[in-house]
């Protein structure tokens, strides 16, 4: 049976059925039908199985369901609608459920299938660093269905899994454009997270009875599950931001959805500001809206008098303010955990901490304090969620198989943004600490500041709605009622006006928005941010003399890079290291490619660690790190055994997988825009001088000198000091250079540059561009490349001013004017 289901894809062009798929059941044979005695599905012509009748019962239960005929009214009669409501309403709901169930999920036969001894088969979505895990068996294929190449298996995923997220919206968009037939063209719909995006297609896919990557896909950053066939696809906000670079008018949708909007990203408030302009040019276009009530006056003002579809239903939530614990709020979460597991009482625990390092502290004090407690309670399950993280998917082991009999209370650890990644029915009790550690950029140092700050209203809110479909839930604030009335504000901050504006001004540049103070901005950016990103990218030769985007600033947009990333990969065509900074250029986009250390093994870890550094710094140790990584991948019988090799050095695995598909991705673009490419020459001594060059034509604004050769290092552009991150290959061998070129600098407790290789002195006055060294604010570090420059040569000198009056010819003045 199996073998010929196998075969069927290549044998047959058609699309095939599996009577078998109508009964989901185990035991209840009968009652096979034939196809046409079946309701087809409208949307790829096949008859429905009996999950898809299973799916509208459960959303025929949900509150947003009796809004529906209001919904498409408003849809037919309107260009845009506002869509509100609290959690579990349908609308946005059951955010990212941390549960081990069976999920419906199409996956490519042919590929992306690995095996273990265990039978065990692991199925990597298409291009993708996710990994699913599943049991291969033959009830599985004679439930499946199969398609060409495609077929679905039930999946027993143990994920951060999405069902229910906002999936019912969408689908309704989908049947409008299917009975106008697809004039205006297909459904849109952002997410701000990435896992969000993923999940969501898989969820409504299955929903719709169709197939992951044709009618229903998903585009992320750096992989596209779409074909020209795809009506329905979701999306990261910054993907259908750059969409528009190609596509002004986004001509090939009849229906946008923007979603989360409360996440006031940079990405969605510039395509709230973009969209209002395409609508005036689209009248046939429509925009759906989904946010929290919080934000829905401002969004009226903001849009004018369009309709509001609102959906709420919550049960109420006990809140219990402990205004007492907030000086020792990490002490009072582990007694509040500890507590509610011995009262014996069911449901999971969702904690927010203040950041990330309280969620790694937190994790290890529960897990070691865990296993002491009494085993008849049952068995805490520790979970961190980390919401910046772009490998959200967790991978069952065996021993969570063996133990799935005994009772077990999920502990999922989160922090700021975690809000929009949870959604459970088992979740019982929150404990929100009440404040957060964000960045807030600071454009007159070009650096970020870690602050402590007490949580929005709105996100307290929010918080609070995770138990809404709960009638029995608790949430433990560690703050006074006083403390939330007085000190929170009532919405989350904006990101563009924290952040740093570089990336967003390039794309709006490339847009070809002339004015950006004509852009109408929900909350305008500052101009002091604006003005600084201006700079930079002057600085970088991305405008011209009329600050327009120069051809240079044009290739630069076209990578999906910070733009001085992006300055370094063009600066290395001319420097023959192409191959070389592409890897580079992955691995600081991908996420931290070293694993969190456990306790006591940090020693272990920089032993291991010690086989990779290279002298000239961490870029090439960077490069060392990809290169072993790629030999063991090319070499190894499975999955298995990189994975074995990237836990035995104390790598993330997930990370190095990501690395892998952005070079792929960024050669892709390297070799579509014909940009030269030399042959990899890394290990030679000419090579390592030319990646510095290369580094150093995008990064010669972050440069930093020892002042006292004990690791105190003065920043060029400002007077903040900084020492050197602990993991650095310098601090590791205890050999500190006088000058560094650093990729990260944050402003904190421990003021650390990150990511840092040697420089010397002469090379950076060979490379910086003139204006920008003049405008360095007087230092003792100037002085001292003042002099390196008098003793470079003359006829270089000459040679260098000669090159940049040729592409600049206009004087600092002039060009702080056109500023």
């Amino acid at each position: 049976m199996e073998e010929q289901g196998l075969r069927c894809p290549g044998s047959a062009s058609e699309k095939r059925y599996f009577p078998e798929s109508l009964d989901s059941s185990d035991g209840d044979e009968e009652g096979v039908l034939a196809c046409e005695d079946l309701e087809l599905n409208p949307f790829d012509g096949l008859p429905y199985s009996s999950r898809y009748y299973k799916l509208l019962k459960e959303r025929e239960d949900l509150p947003i369901w009796k809004e529906k005929y209001s919904f498409m009214e408003n849809l037919l009669q309107n260009q845009i609608v506002i869509v509100s409501g609290d959690a579990r309403c349908g609308k946005s709901s059951q955010m990212m459920k941390l549960a081990q169930r069976d999920l419906i999920i199409c996956v490519m036969s042919h590929n992306f299938l690995s095996c273990n001894s265990k039978n065990t088969f692991y199925c990597t979505l298409p291009r993708s660093g996710y990994l699913l895990p599943l049991r291969l068996t033959c009830s599985n294929l004679k439930r499946g269905r199969m398609d060409n190449r495609w077929f679905f298996l039930e999946l027993p995923v143990w994920s951060v899994c999405s069902e229910l997220l906002f999936v019912t919206v969408p689908q309704w968009c989908a049947e409008y454009c299917l009975s106008i037939h697809y004039q205006h063209g297909g459904v849109v719909c952002t997410q701000v997270h990435k896992p969000t995006a993923v999940q969501l297609a898989l969820r409504v896919a299955d929903e719709m009875d169709v197939n992951i990557g044709h009618e229903v896909g998903y585009v992320i950053p750096f992989e596209n599950c779409c074909t020209s066939e795809t009506i329905l696809r979701y999306c990261t906000d910054d993907m259908l931001q750059r969409e528009m670079m190609s596509s002004p008018f986004l001509g090939s949708y009849g229906v946008i959805i923007l979603d989360d909007v409360h996440e006031r990203s940079i990405a969605t408030d510039v395509l709230l500001g973009l969209l209002k302009d395409v609508l005036l040019a689209r009248p046939e276009l429509k925009l759906i809206i989904n946010s929290s009530p919080h934000l829905i006056s401002k969004l009226s003002s903001y849009y004018g008098n369009v309709p509001l579809v609102e959906v709420r239903k919550q049960h109420p939530v006990e809140v219990v303010y402990l205004s007492g614990a907030q000086k020792e709020s990490f002490e009072s979460i582990l007694r509040l955990i500890f507590e509610i597991h011995q009262s014996g009482e069911k449901g999971d625990i969702v904690v927010f901490l203040a950041c990330e390092h309280d969620i790694e502290k937190a994790y290890e004090i529960v897990c070691q304090e865990g296993s002491n407690l009494n085993p008849d309670l049952g068995e805490l399950v520790v979970i961190p969620l980390y919401p910046k993280e772009k490998c959200a998917l967790f991978k069952p082991n065996d021993e969570t198989e063996k133990r799935c009999q005994v009772y077990q209370r999920r502990v999922v650890l989160t922090a700021s943004s975690g809000e929009s990644l949870i959604w459970s029915n088992t979740v019982k009790f929150v404990i929100d600490v009440g404040v957060e550690r964000r960045k807030v950029y600071n454009p007159r140092i070009r650096a970020d500041s870690l602050i402590t700050q007490p949580i929005s209203q709105s996100q307290a809110e929010i918080r609070k709605q995770i138990l809404g479909s709960s009638s029995s839930g608790k949430l433990f604030c560690l703050y006074s009622e006083e403390f939330a009335s007085k000190d929170m504000r009532p919405l989350k901050p904006v990101e563009m006006q924290e952040a740093n504006l570089t990336s967003m001004v390039l794309f709006l540049k490339r847009i070809d928005i002339a004015g950006l103070g004509h852009c109408d901005f929900m909350n305008r950016p500052a101009p002091e941010s604006l003005m600084q990103a201006l700079e930079d990218l002057d600085y970088l030769a991305a405008l011209d003399n009329d600050g327009n985007l120069s051809e240079f600033g044009i290739i630069m947009s076209e990578f999906p890079l910070d733009p001085q990333l992006s300055k370094s990969i063009l600066a290395s065509c001319e420097f023959d290291c192409v191959e070389e900074m592409l890897t580079i250029a992955a691995m600081v986009t991908a996420p931290n490619c070293f694993s969190n250390l456990p306790h006591g093994a940090e020693e272990a870890a920089l032993t291991c660690w010690k086989t990779f550094l290279h002298p000239e710094g961490d870029h090439f140790t960077l490069i060392n790190i990809y290169k072993a990584y790629q030999d063991i991948a090319l070499n190894s019988a499975s999955e298995n055994c990189v994975e074995k090799w990237c836990h035995d050095y104390f790598l993330n695995c997930c990370a190095l997988r990501m690395a892998d598909i952005i070079r792929a991705e960024l050669l892709e673009i390297v070799k579509r825009i014909e940009l030269p490419c030399a042959e990899p020459a890394f290990g030679s001594k000419e090579n390592a001088l030319n990646i510095k060059k290369a580094l150093l034509s995008g990064y010669f604004m972050q440069i930093a000198r020892d002042v006292d050769g004990s690791g105190n290092y003065l920043m060029l552009t400002h007077k903040q000091v900084a020492q050197l991150h602990p993991l650095s290959g310098y601090s590791i061998t205890k050999k500190m250079p006088e000058w560094v070129l650093f990729h990260k600098f944050s402003i904190s407790e421990n003021n650390y540059i990150r990511i840092t290789s040697e420089i010397s002195p002469e090379l950076f006055m060979q490379l910086v561009p003139p204006y920008y060294f003049s405008n360095l604010p007087p230092s003792e570090s100037k002085d001292i490349l003042h002099q390196v420059m008098d003793h470079l040569s003359p006829l270089s000198t000459m040679k260098k001013e000669q090159k940049m009056c040729e592409k600049c010819p206009e004087t600092t003045e002039q060009r702080c004017t056109i500023q």
